[in-house]
């Protein structure tokens, strides 16, 4: 049991990349606490795992605060922390999204990580070996036309990971980053601008390893990522992407 005696919150847990890495942290032995905007969702991945669950919007400071202030009274502390809550903008020229859709990409995808830190850290320095891992994107390193603003939302998170990474170190928090490539979630279609046959081959189509991420694929890097077999990796940013940034 990798993860066994130590607890965890995932955000956007209820779906998705999140859900997987939930099951996966559970499997392997974490107390888990699913945070995720869809009560629902959350709820029902906390009740197939054995975890628990809270409803979280993610670039909402006090509702990030209260998800912190859940795992202290759940668990004692934390030890995990994984910011895998995200949304995508519609796939569409640059200069035709609107300052909302703006505005609402970098609240969820960057503006909550910056709530996170100011809410998390204090609680994972009361545990020796806390761990951030960020839910970026290969958009951040290979991006595509039509998701301008969306990758750079995601060139933000791999920053600031790194430079989370060199600032937290001296308290014994590592923070890395994991890059998914295109993956069967909820968000596929509006990465790809509609889902069609002929669309999922022209994606597929420039992925080396022949096929889309699943979150099993990204819950596996995360559970690398959060166990002690990589005490000593911060600041690294996986591609979990069958080739896709090669």
């Amino acid at each position: 049991m990798r993860l066994e005696n130590k607890s965890a919150i995932v955000t956007g847990g209820g779906s998705g990349f999140g859900e997987g890495i939930a099951r996966r942290f559970a499997e392997e032995g974490a107390n888990v606490l699913v945070a995720d905007i869809d009560a629902s969702a959350a709820a029902r991945v906390a009740g197939d795992i054995g975890g628990q669950w809270i409803k979280t919007d993610v670039s909402d400071g006090p509702q990030v605060e209260a998800m912190m202030s859940k795992a202290k009274q759940l668990f004692g502390g934390l030890n995990i922390l994984v910011n895998n809550a995200g949304i995508a903008q519609p796939r569409q020229p640059m200069l035709e999204v609107d300052e909302e859709t703006f505005d609402r990409v970098y609240a969820v995808n960057v503006k909550s990580i910056y709530w996170a830190a100011i809410h998390g850290v204090a609680l994972l320095k009361e545990q020796p070996g806390g761990v951030i891992i960020n839910t970026a994107s290969t958009a951040a390193v290979s991006p595509r036309p039509g998701l301008t603003w969306y990758n750079g939302s995601k060139g933000a998170v791999v920053t600031l990971t790194k430079s989370m990474a060199a600032e937290l170190a001296p308290d014994g928090i590592r923070v890395n980053a994991i890059n998914p490539v295109i993956g069967e979630t909820a968000l596929t279609e509006q990465f790809m601008g509609g889902d069609t046959p002929a669309l999922r081959e022209k994606f597929i189509a420039t992925i080396p390893l022949g096929r889309m991420s699943t979150p099993l694929d990204v819950a596996n890097a995360a559970l690398y990522l959060a166990s002690d077999e990589a005490e000593f990796i911060t600041g690294v940013c996986l591609e979990v992407d069958g080739g896709r940034c090669i």
